[in-house]
Formats: C-alpha cells, structure tokens, sequence
C-alpha cells in the first residue's frame, strides 16, 4: 500500500471535480467504515491525485482502513484534464452547471492538445500542420459524446472561462455557480472573463446578489432621473438636420394591415415607455455590494485552511510547520487589529 504522503492534490485538477455535499460525504465515509476498505482505487499520474480526492482525505483521516492506488499514464496536464473532465461528465448526478462547466474545460484542454494557437506566425505562415485537428472537428466530436450541440460546446467554453475567472477573483464563487446556488446568466458569467482584473471583485459582487436585490436595484435605476430616457421623436439629434426639423410635418401614424376588418394602430407612446423602461445604466458597484466579497474572502480563508489541516495534518503536529503557522495567525492578528483601530477612529 501506497505511502499516503507521497499523493499530492492538485489545485487544477481538483477544481474540474464536482465537490459533494456534506451529506454526500458523510455517507461515504459512512460505507468505507462499514466495508472495511476504500473499494475504489486512488487513480494517480505522477504521485498526482486525478480521481479520488474525497477516498484520500477519509483515508488521511482513518490511516487503519486500507486502499489501493492506480497509476495511469498522461503525455501531459491537458491530456490528465480530458479525462478527468470525461469521467466525471460519466456521473448522474451532475447539475446543469456543473455539466456545463465540464464540456467547457474538456474543450479547451483539447484544443490545446490538438493544436494549441492557431494564430501565431508560424500557423499563418502556411507551414505543414495537417496534423492539428480543426476546431470545429474537436467541437463536433465532444458534442456527440456529450449529447450536446455544437454552439453548446462553444458556449460551454466562454461559461467554464467566466466560471474560472470569477473564482480567481473571489474565491468560493466556482462552488456557488456549479451548485446551483447562485445563478447567474450566461452573458454575466461570461462578461467576468473579459473584464480587466481589477473590475472583476465588483463583477463577481453583483452576481452574487440575491434576486430580489437584483430587481430592486434594476426598479431604482430604471426609476431614477440618472437614466436617460428616449426621445418622442422619429430619428436621432445626430441624423436630423436644420431643416429636417423645421420644414418636416411628422408623420402620420402607421397602421398594420386590417385583421378581422379592424384597423390596429401602433401605439407610440407605449413603445416609448416600454424603450424607457428597458434602459438601466452602468452602476459602479458600492461598499455595500462590496460586503460580499469581504465575507466571502473571510469564509474563504477558513474552509481553505481546514481543508488543508484536514488533508495534511503534519501541518499542526511538526514543530516547525505549527511554528509557521503561529507566524502567520500573528500576521493576520496584526492585521485584524489594525483596521479595528481604523474602524474606531472613524466612529
């Protein structure tokens, strides 16, 4: 049997991995106790874990109950990412999101490992790569073997992107989105990916509001004398003219041909309003939006660490590692009593 401190976890791969619940691992601690063994093995490539992170940290926790690891062997981390993506898309109790998000990472590692840029020079310059799978082919063959579409795998990319970079800016939210408890559109997801960094944190905060917040923020906007309302008028200030608007009678209203022998005006000012009423205008995200993310970064830090104490519990039992960690809770006391002292001097 396999040294349990010669597995490592990878971030990456980790992160493509549906987590369970906490009723779900419960219940499978639950059966490995009742069987005396961990059934299924712990699949590895190059002492790093690829399936089985939850059979490793209950193995980690009950050193007695025995295991098996099976090695396996990947040309590289794209190729260890397809198939995580490929054997976790084989469960059925995958969410919507989480499906999604898995069709995404297994198109984009594919594509770096039939191909990679396309773009560069030496792809343009007409040299010999009749070896590259196209794109298209690679989408095609992954929306088969998904019982997707084509476009869903495209989309599925931009969503997996948007996921990914929403989690680097505020870590926890890949959770909330794959679970299902927060759930964003595909157009807000994907708009954190092609935000600059330093906007995503505000992107990520808003995304994260209740629903009813959400309306209540789009019924303020919409209402408020910021927003910019259209005008009663045929064409825009930049298409008329001078004479345009003086010599020009306005045009009678149109009518849409008689169905059951009524004729059927086009109301004008109702399609004004509903116009207004669709228009809301960018809103920077404020300190209350911004709440959020700090409690989000508080929360993340302490799952973080008991994840990692749980995992590697020589963390706190050597000497040395435990005097590292007393060194950095006296960073964070340092730092916690700073901003109180910040906070009283604002009162």
């Amino acid at each position: 049997m396999m040294n349990l401190n010669a597995l490592k976890v990878d971030p990456e791969f980790q992160g493509k991995i549906p987590p369970l619940t906490f009723e779900e691992l419960n219940q499978l601690e639950a059966n490995i106790l009742r069987d005396g063994r961990i059934i299924n093995p712990i699949i590895v490539w190059e002492g790093l874990i690829v399936d089985g992170h939850n059979r490793f940290i209950i193995a980690k926790k009950h050193p007695e109950i025995p295991f098996t690891v099976h090695e396996t062997e990947f040309a590289n981390r794209y190729e260890a990412i397809i198939w995580i993506c490929k054997n976790q898309l084989g469960r059925r109790n995958l969410t919507p999101e989480q499906k999604k998000y898995l069709i995404g990472k297994q198109y984009e590692a594919e594509k770096c490992v039939n191909g990679g840029d396309r773009k560069s020079s030496a792809a343009k310059s007409g040299g010999h790569f009749d070896h590259l799978i196209k794109h298209e082919k690679t989408r095609g063959r992954i929306a088969r073997e998904t019982n997707t579409t084509d476009s869903f795998v495209r989309r599925a990319e931009h969503f997996a992107k948007g996921v990914d970079a929403a989690e680097e800016a505020v870590p926890g939210t890949r959770r909330k989105v794959l679970s299902g408890e927060v759930k964003p559109t595909a157009a807000e997801i994907a708009s954190v990916a092609r935000a600059p960094p330093e906007e995503r944190p505000a992107l990520v905060a808003e995304i994260c509001k209740p629903k009813d917040q959400k309306k209540a923020a789009a019924v303020e906007t919409t209402s408020s004398p910021a927003a910019k309302p259209l005008s009663d008028s045929s064409t825009s200030e930049g298409e008329s003219t001078d004479e345009e608007l003086v010599h020009t009678p306005a045009p009678q209203e149109q009518t849409f041909p008689q169905r059951v022998n009524e004729p059927l005006k086009i109301d004008r000012q109702q399609i004004l309003e509903i116009a207004n009423s669709r228009y809301v205008p960018k809103r920077l995200a404020d300190g209350t939006a911004m709440l959020c993310e700090v409690s989000g970064a508080a929360n993340s830090m302490m799952r973080r660490w008991e994840s990692v104490f749980r995992e590697y519990p020589d963390i706190l039992s050597d000497a040395e590692n435990r005097a590292s960690v007393g060194r950095t809770i006296q960073k964070l006391r340092d730092y916690l009593k700073n901003l109180e002292d910040k906070m009283e001097e604002l009162l």
